[in-house]
């Protein structure tokens, strides 16, 4: 029977990937696990994990006989700005105790996401191809290029089964932001709905490529059930749906919110949105696993309305 770990489940990802999981494995095969457990988390089994704790992540998979593992637990882009050290720390040390599990227990599957922030202002804005200049200039950045390349390691010197995906931004409504770049994508949809000016931290004409997390959560499952012989690529997998500027999404929403105000005031998040590419070139995985998204943006906003009205209503 399938047993899976899920590290980092509080966040805004893991909310609903585990739900997904829970669907499609039952309640008895998922074991979420953040720092702390949620107020607010009917129907799952959640226990307490500090990832940096290798003996506690060790008698967890031992224990309970974890078969695989997301590990989602990371510091995001804006956050890791303001504690640089702490960011990698975490995002370093955890995905390498995680691999040492994998290298350890040869039946193990693991997934550890990656991201967009790999890439840098040197890297191709337009189409950014899976292999290309990858020169990041942020903390989140340097610490996914170089956890690419330590999946990459594992998976060539101890054929430790890790599987993993370059993110765009993440949309979704379950839970809120994180502390990402992308982060205004989210929170733009409830100051519409409550009736408030939003005052976006990016330009009006920063593109960058988005996902509905309903999308991204179903290409992370489809990824680690996919037969082994057809993932050709180990570090991390190019991702993609669609992309938008706030301009953009902001004329969506007024279609629904007539008298919705924004503004515009960048701050040190935009240099990091500078530094990403605008559109993602996703062919290796559409062709490798038949990856396909199934939410374009006008699809985006209209679930993210329906959905979050409703959430704001009974909370």
């Amino acid at each position: 029977m399938e047993r899976i770990l899920v590290i980092g489940a509080g966040g805004q990802l893991g909310t609903e990937l585990v739900e997904a999981l829970i669907r499609r494995h039952g309640t008895e095969s998922v074991i979420a696990t953040d720092l702390q457990i949620p107020e607010h988390h009917p129907g799952v089994h959640f226990e307490t994990l500090d990832v940096l704790d290798r003996e506690q992540l060790d008698d967890m998979v031992i224990s309970n006989k974890i078969t695989t593992i997301y590990h989602l637990a990371a510091l995001l882009s804006g956050n890791a700005e303001k504690h640089p050290l702490f960011a990698w720390k975490l995002n370093m040390e955890g995905l390498l105790n995680v691999l040492e599990l994998g290298r350890v227990n040869p039946e193990l599957k693991i997934f550890w996401p990656s991201s967009i922030g790999v890439f840098g202002p040197t890297t191709p804005k337009e189409d950014t191809q899976q292999s290309t200049i990858m020169e990041p200039n942020t903390v989140y950045g340097i610490s996914k290029m170089a956890g690419e390349r330590w999946c990459q390691y594992y998976f060539e010197h101890y054929n430790v089964d890790v599987r993993s995906l370059r993110y765009p931004g993440l949309i979704g409504y379950k839970s809120l932001p994180g502390g990402g770049t992308t982060d205004y994508a989210v929170d733009i949809f409830y100051k519409a709905i409550q009736g408030e000016n939003f005052e976006c931290f990016l330009k009006e004409d920063t593109v960058l490529p988005m996902m509905y997390i309903e999308d991204a959560v179903r290409a992370t499952i489809e990824l680690m059930e996919a037969p082994a012989e057809k993932i050709s690529v180990r570090s991390s997998y190019n991702l993609a749906a669609f992309s938008f500027s706030p301009s953009e999404i902001y004329e969506q929403i007024k279609l629904q919110y007539p008298d919705f105000a924004i503004s515009y005031a960048p701050d040190f998040r935009q240099q990091i949105a500078d530094s990403w590419p605008a559109t993602i070139d996703d062919s290796k995985a559409r062709q490798d696993w038949q990856w396909q998204e199934n939410y374009d943006l006008e699809g985006l906003v209209e679930v993210m309305i329906t959905n979050l009205s409703e959430k704001l209503v009974h909370n």
